[in-house]
């Protein structure tokens, strides 16, 4: 049984900064992709960035430059750290995880979907 617990959400000032951690457990498969997604109240909820076992990153363009996805592979830990942080940054923030192909991976923060494992998220708020 895959689980996915997020962690490190908080209230912060804009320009500040937060480190968001994702404990996965229950997951032995080698190709597996992880990533990070948030929802705001009355969006949709949209992919933030990805990481896949190789150790490739992409990221939305919203946060390009501020956030870094990261893992630790002995901890089985996804990390998002999280700088520059904006009021429009706010929102609730799920870590997710799943064996992608290579395509899918490309277009995994397009399509949440292809993500079967899913944490209970974590509130991030950012405010002036």
């Amino acid at each position: 049984q895959v689980e996915l617990v997020e962690s490190g959400g908080a209230s912060v000032q804009a320009g500040g900064s937060l480190r968001l951690s994702c404990a996965a457990s229950g997951y032995s498969d080698s190709t597996y992709c992880m990533g990070w997604f948030r929802q705001a109240p009355g969006k949709e909820r949209e992919g933030v960035a990805a990481i896949n076992s190789d150790g490739n990153t992409i990221y939305a363009d919203s946060v390009k430059g501020r956030f870094t996805i990261s893992q630790d592979n002995a901890k089985n830990t996804l990390y998002l750290e999280m700088n520059s942080l904006k009021p429009e940054d706010t929102a609730m923030y799920y870590c997710a995880a799943d064996t992608l192909t290579a395509i899918q991976f490309l277009g995994a923060l397009t399509f949440p979907t292809l993500f079967g494992y899913w944490g209970q998220g974590t509130q991030v708020t950012v405010s002036l």
